[in-house]
């Protein structure tokens, strides 16, 4: 007499899931809804209501630019700036795209640290937010940010997650093909590491 094979055991999704400890489990679920924020956050469209008055702000530069003659100072440029442009004017209207590759780039800043040339590859990568290469130069231009902070806090990710020596820190952090800081800003963070 044979006896008959035990039915091979069936390790499905649930049996995997069950088998995961709580707080692996809770791990999983906090790195999903992490990943899904982080993409809605930087996908999400501009503010509808920024958009609306910025393009009545325009209509209304229209309007006085068509209306009032222009004078002799107003109408000549300004010999001072670089190609005779006239400095941007702080109520002067910056396209919705340099608006939103500004944002865009302060989102990227507040989850975690990038050189500057790091994010203007992050903004124009089609991979990443996909912006044309003069709305990421303006937003990289003018966001509000230390780079040497933000060379220090990767420094720091290396030092506490990969056990580097700082030597070899300073090396990807100014590597082409790893962070793309300045060297006067990988120095900074190397410096300012704890021992």
């Amino acid at each position: 007499m044979s006896t008959p094979l035990p039915e091979p055991r069936k390790t499905g999704l649930k049996e995997k899931w069950s088998a995961l400890s709580r707080g692996k489990k809770i791990g999983v679920v906090l790195a999903v809804l992490f990943v899904i924020g982080l993409i809605g956050s930087i996908l999400s469209p501009a503010d509808p209501e920024e958009t609306t008055t910025a393009s009545q702000g325009a209509t209304t530069t229209v309007v006085e630019t068509v209306s009032a003659e222009p004078t002799a100072e107003e109408a000549a440029p300004d010999p001072t700036t670089a190609e005779g442009a006239a400095e941007e004017d702080p109520g002067e209207e910056v396209p919705v795209e340099y608006r939103n590759a500004l944002r865009s780039a302060e989102r990227y800043l507040s989850t975690m640290p990038f050189s500057k040339r790091g994010l203007y590859d992050q903004l124009t990568s089609e991979y990443g937010s996909g912006f044309e290469p003069d709305a990421a130069q303006y937003a990289v231009d003018n966001v509000e940010v230390d780079w040497n902070e933000q060379a220090l806090k990767s420094a720091r990710t290396y030092q506490d997650t990969m056990a580097m020596s700082k030597s070899a820190i300073y090396d990807q952090l100014v590597s082409e093909a790893g962070e793309q800081y300045t060297p006067e800003q990988a120095q900074y963070a190397v410096d300012n590491l704890p021992d």
